[in-house]
């Protein structure tokens, strides 16, 4: 069986991707990093506290055959561009860089649809380049999901973001052909997506949107 090491578990997505690994038969252990205690307790699980600048000298207890990364903030919580990469680039690059030298065959990175590094909009540049740069990296297996509007209740009360997600639920069924790809999905849809990507591994490079990732959680 494998071990799992998780960034971002205590997001949105994160949080049902964790529940899922844990849930697996696939996984012994899973590992999650975290600036603070996480309100799940398991047999399986490991909490490590630690953040961006903690990360290196974490890199011991980094060792895993596979990582997934759901790491972003945004622009509300992180009005400052250079905190803001450092969040969405720096700290992802990071953990799959020291991952990789610990011997993690697979990532798991969820971006956003549009992500391009040559794009003129600082947040799909962003993603574009922590892409471009996990790819770098060279794993066994790359999985990159670029999901558009991320559909479902949150926990943090988000009154404008609530009103989008109404009205992106009415746009969904519109959205055909090329445009299918900004079609919103639920996060614990795209959470049941990446781990069971996790057992289809074998394509070297994988970039699911709305279409693959629809097809995957019908499987």
């Amino acid at each position: 069986m494998k071990t799992a090491l998780v960034f971002g578990a205590s997001g949105f997505i994160g949080s049902h991707l964790l529940r899922d690994l844990l849930d697996s038969p696939d996984y012994s252990r899973v590992v999650a990093v975290a600036r603070k205690p996480l309100a799940v307790s398991d047999a399986k699980l490991t909490v490590l506290i630690g953040d961006l600048a903690s990360l290196p000298a974490l890199k011991p207890q980094l060792v895993a055959d596979e990582i997934f990364i759901a790491l972003g903030t945004t622009r509300k919580h992180t009005p400052d561009e250079a905190e803001y990469y450092k969040i969405d680039h720096d700290y992802p690059v990071l953990a799959a860089e020291i991952a990789r030298a610990n011997g993690a065959q697979s990532v798991f990175l969820v971006t956003a649809v549009g992500a391009n590094a040559a794009s003129g909009v600082f947040y799909l540049r962003t993603k574009g380049e922590v892409e471009r740069d996990i790819l770098a990296l060279d794993f066994e297996h790359t999985h990159i999901f670029r999901p558009s509007m991320i559909l479902g209740a949150r926990e943090e009360d988000r009154p404008r973001e609530r009103l989008i997600v109404a009205i992106w639920g009415v746009l969904n069924p519109l959205l055909v052909g090329p445009a299918d790809r900004y079609r919103g999905l639920a996060g614990n849809d795209i959470a049941h997506v990446i781990a069971k990507a996790a057992r289809h591994q074998t394509e070297k490079v994988r970039i699911y949107h709305w279409k693959e990732m629809a097809a995957l959680l019908r499987t």
